[in-house]
C-alpha cells in the first residue's frame, strides 16, 4: 500500500503538526518501503479533541447501530484481507501465509465478535430496586505494540467503540502502514468522524502525550513491562483507568503422563511461531527428569526444521537483543542443542530458530523475556517442583499443560499462576479473556471480559 502522509483526524487524512517523520523497513531485506508522519503532541492533542467532541453522540448512539457499524467493519477487513496480510508482510517479515491466516484472519473474528456483542450485551440491568447502567468510560488512548499490528488494534478499537468509547489509536512504528489501513477500514464502514483517530509517531513522544492527556480517560496498553510501569504511575497520578497488556514467560508444563512427542513438537511450534514474537509464547518447557533427554532431542528435531520457515524480526534492535539473550544463555551454562547466536543469513533481521538444554530456573533465559525464537527446556523432579518453578518468574501471561488425562491437566493448570492456559493443546478462542497476573498486567482483552475494560457502572435507586 502507499502510505499517508498524513494523520486520521475527524474522519479525514489531515496534516501532521511537524515535518518530521518515521520510516518504514522491510526487515527481510533492509530496505525503506514507507514514510510516515512523526506524531508530536499537538497531533495527539487535535485527535484528543476530536474524539471529546464526537464522544457524545456516539455514546447516545443504540447499541444496535454500533453494532452494526462493527460489522462493517469486520467486513471490509474480510474483503481486504490479502492487502493487509502483504501489508504486514511487508512492515513485520512475516510468511505471507501466516499472515493471511493469523494478522488478517484472527481480527475478522474478533470484530466480528464484537459486533455481536454490542447488540446482545446487558448494558442495563435489574438488581432489586436499583437499575444498574453499563456505560462508555469515554476517550480511550490506545498504543499497540507491533508484533501483531492488526489483531492488537482490533482487540482494543472494536470493545471500545462497542462500549460507546471513541479512540485515538497510536500504533507501533514499526507497523503503522498497517494501521493506516485500519484507519481506512473504519472510514469505508461508516463510522461517524472522530469516533475513530490514528495518530503516528514515536512512543516516547506521541505514546507519552497520549498517556497524559488529560481528556483521556483510559489508557490500553499493551508492550512491555517497563513502559506499562510508566503508563501506570501517569495514569495512578490523574486517577485515570489503564488496560495493560504486558510481558510474558510462560510455562509449558509436560506432566509425566502426557503423549511427550505431541507435546513438545506443539510447544516448539508455539516459541517459533511469528518467529518468536509472541507474548504468551511457552518459551520455558518443563519436562519430567526421567523423560529430559529424550524431550531435548525431540525438540532439537523439532526446531531443525524452522531453519527456513520463519521470518526475521522485527528489526535490527531485536536481532541483537535476542542475539544477546542468547549469548548470556551460553555463558550462564545452557547447553544450546538447536540454533545459536550467529546469522542464518547475510541480509536480514533473522534469528535462528534457538532450544537451550541444561537450563536452570535462576538462568536469566528463565526468568527475562527474550521475545524470539528461543526456548529452554528444565527438567523437575515432582509435580510440586514443576508447580514452583512454573510460578517462580514475575510474569503470568499464558502457559501450556498437557496430561494423559485431561481432568489431570485442568487440576494442575488450576494452580498455575497465570491468566490464561491451554489444556493438551487447546485452540485459540476469540472470545476468551485474555491476560495477565501479577507483572504481566491489568485487565483483559477479548470477548464479554475485554468489553467491560471499556465500561463504567452506574446505578439508580428506586
Amino acid at each position: 500500500m502507499k502510505a499517508h502522509d498524513g494523520m486520521y483526524i475527524d474522519g479525514a487524512w489531515r496534516p501532521a503538526a511537524g515535518r518530521d517523520t518515521i520510516e518504514v523497513v522491510n526487515p527481510v531485506d533492509e530496505q525503506v518501503i514507507g514514510h510516515v508522519p512523526a506524531g508530536t503532541a499537538l497531533d495527539v492533542d487535535t485527535a484528543v479533541r476530536a474524539a471529546r467532541a464526537a464522544f457524545p453522540g456516539w455514546a447516545a448512539t443504540p447499541p444496535a447501530e454500533r453494532a452494526a457499524r462493527l460489522t462493517a467493519l469486520r467486513d471490509v477487513l474480510a474483503a481486504r484481507k490479502d492487502e493487509i496480510a502483504e501489508t504486514v508482510t511487508a512492515e513485520l517479515g512475516a510468511p505471507l501465509a501466516f499472515s493471511q491466516a493469523v494478522h488478517a484472519g484472527v481480527p475478522v473474528l474478533v470484530a466480528g465478535s464484537y459486533a455481536e456483542l454490542a447488540a446482545t450485551y446487558a448494558f442495563e440491568e435489574k438488581v432489586g430496586n436499583s437499575t444498574v447502567y453499563q456505560e462508555p468510560v469515554g476517550v480511550v488512548g490506545a498504543i499497540t505494540p507491533w508484533n501483531y499490528p492488526l489483531h492488537q488494534i482490533v482487540a482494543k478499537v472494536a470493545p471500545a467503540l462497542a462500549a460507546g468509547c471513541t479512540v485515538v489509536l497510536k500504533p507501533a512504528e514499526d507497523t503503522p502502514l498497517t494501521a493506516q489501513l485500519f484507519a481506512e477500514a473504519v472510514a469505508e464502514a461508516g463510522v461517524p468522524a472522530g469516533v475513530f483517530n490514528l495518530v503516528t509517531g514515536l512512543g516516547p513522544v506521541a505514546g507519552q502525550a497520549l498517556a497524559e492527556h488529560p481528556d483521556v480517560d483510559l489508557v490500553s496498553f499493551t508492550g512491555s513491562t517497563a513502559v506499562g510501569r510508566r503508563i501506570g504511575a501517569t495514569a495512578g497520578a490523574a486517577v485515570k483507568r489503564v488496560a495493560l497488556e504486558l510481558g510474558g514467560k510462560s510455562a509449558n508444563v509436560i506432566l509425566p503422563s502426557a503423549d511427550l512427542a505431541k507435546a513438545v513438537n506443539v510447544g516448539v511450534a508455539n516459541v517459533m511461531s511469528n518467529s518468536g514474537q509472541t507474548c504468551s509464547a511457552w518459551t520455558r518447557m518443563l519436562v519430567p527428569a526421567e523423560r529430559y533427554d529424550e524431550a531435548v532431542e525431540l525438540a532439537a528435531a523439532a526446531a531443525a526444521k524452522y531453519g527456513d520457515r520463519i521470518g526475521p524480526v522485527v528489526n535490527a534492535k531485536q536481532r541483537d537483543r535476542v542475539r544477546g539473550y542468547i549469548e548470556k544463555g551460553v555463558a550462564e551454562g545452557a547447553r544450546l542443542v538447536a540454533g545459536g547466536p550467529e546469522s542464518p543469513r547475510e541480509q536480514g533481521y533473522f534469528v535462528s530458530p534457538t532450544v537451550f538444554a541444561d537450563v536452570t530456573e535462576q538462568m536469566t533465559i528463565a526468568q527475562e523475556e527474550i521475545f524470539g525464537p528461543v526456548l529452554s527446556i528444565l527438567r523437575y523432579e515432582d509435580e510440586e517442583d514443576a508447580l514452583r518453578i512454573a510460578n517462580g518468574t514475575v510474569y503470568g501471561l499464558a502457559g501450556a499443560v498437557w496430561a494423559g488425562e485431561e481432568s489431570e491437566a485442568v487440576a494442575f493448570a488450576r494452580r498455575l499462576d497465570t491468566g490464561q492456559v491451554d489444556i493438551n493443546g487447546g485452540r485459540f478462542n476469540p472470545l476468551a479473556p485474555f491476560g495477565g497476573y501479577k507483572q504481566s498486567g491489568v485487565g483483559r482483552e477479548l470477548g464479554a471480559h475485554g468489553l467491560s475494560e471499556y465500561l463504567q457502572t452506574k446505578s439508580l435507586q428506586f
